[in-house]
């Protein structure tokens, strides 16, 4: 498995009783870790017995800092040298369970530097290790809108599956490409198809199903092959432009929600090297996210919890029946009975 992650953070994740803007506040635990969307996913994946290669930038000015905090990550790091400072990611974590993220842009990339990017993925995917290659993340400043899009393009090449994980103009760039799948949540996929621009959705609304099924089927007819659509707690939909699934997910105590959709990834590929597909395979996609909440640890899994949490999941999927474009401010998707 080798994921490609070029804006790289140095997560900073405070705890506090609450987060009050304009105040002096003391926070009771701050702990300081690699992080980024890949990363997160890395660590999913080596719970369950994987060890993954991360390519990524490596800001100059902090080759040290990154160094050290991946000597204890269970996952290969192969850095791109380049001009600058790592970005750094502030992670709120109130008491209440209310979550606020600050990520920085990250370092200003050339044109140069993006072609050495692409060949070290290139020159990864040449070895014939890797079956399959996620994307994950924001692209920072200065790499091409359809970066993920020309590393699926080398992917396709080396016969290796793709996964893209992204947002806004990154995964817009990439539906043209045709990936195997791509995996936005809700607030993402809605977005780039029809211009919302929320972060934040309302898992508990009536119609959260309807739309992460909408969504599915309109990034496969934009393009990807497949699509999963995660909409938090309330599950997962999953399918092409024929067919899609429901996926909900069970009540559990959430620990820390940061990273729950990497897991995802992270779940998602481990059943595809364990040669699950479908809906077999976003069922335990869908168990890791839920055991990944458990974690203080953004990607933290448990892989025993997530095999139970399968079980409790086995049967719930149910197949859905969605609506063409054209009449979705008409209409919703509705469930078929069955499973």
């Amino acid at each position: 498995m080798l994921i490609a992650t070029p804006n790289i953070t140095v997560d900073r994740t405070v705890r506090l009783p609450e987060l009050r803007p304009g105040s002096v506040l003391r926070p009771y635990r701050a702990v300081v870790t690699a992080g980024g969307k890949g990363v997160n996913v890395g660590r999913a994946a080596a719970a369950f017995g994987r060890r993954p290669r991360l390519v990524s930038f490596r800001p100059e000015t902090d080759a040290d800092v990154l160094a050290r905090l991946f000597a204890v990550e269970p996952m290969q790091f192969v850095g791109v040298p380049v001009p600058g400072d790592v970005r750094v990611a502030t992670i709120y974590l109130e008491d209440s369970g209310r979550v606020t993220v600050l990520n920085e842009p990250g370092p200003q990339i050339t044109a140069e530097a993006w072609q050495r990017y692409e060949q070290a993925v290139a020159d990864e995917l040449a070895t014939g290790e890797h079956l399959t290659l996620v994307c994950s993340g924001s692209l920072p400043p200065g790499v091409p809108d359809d970066g993920y899009g020309r590393l699926a393009t080398i992917a396709r090449r080396a016969g290796v599956r793709v996964v893209v994980d992204a947002a806004r103009a990154a995964l817009a760039g990439t539906l043209g490409a045709g990936p195997d799948l791509v995996t936005p949540n809700l607030a993402e996929a809605e977005g780039v198809l029809w211009g919302q621009s929320h972060e934040a959705v309302d898992e508990a609304g009536p119609d959260v199903a309807a739309r992460a099924c909408a969504a599915v089927t309109e990034l496969c007819r934009r393009g990807a092959r497949s699509a999963a659509v995660t909409a938090g707690a309330a599950g997962a939909a999953f399918g092409d432009e024929e067919r899609v699934f429901w996926v909900p997910t069970v009540p559990t105590e959430v620990v820390n929600p940061i990273g729950a959709g990497d897991s995802f990834v992270g779940g998602l590929v481990e059943a595809f090297e364990e040669g699950r597909e479908g809906v077999d395979a976003v069922v335990l996609a869908v168990a890791a996210a839920t055991a990944s909440v458990e974690q203080e640890l953004a990607g933290g899994v448990d892989p025993e919890r997530t095999r139970q949490l399968e079980i409790q999941l086995t049967g719930r999927a149910r197949p859905v029946t969605t609506v063409p474009w054209a009449q979705r401010d008409a209409d919703i998707p509705t469930a078929r009975s069955g499973t």
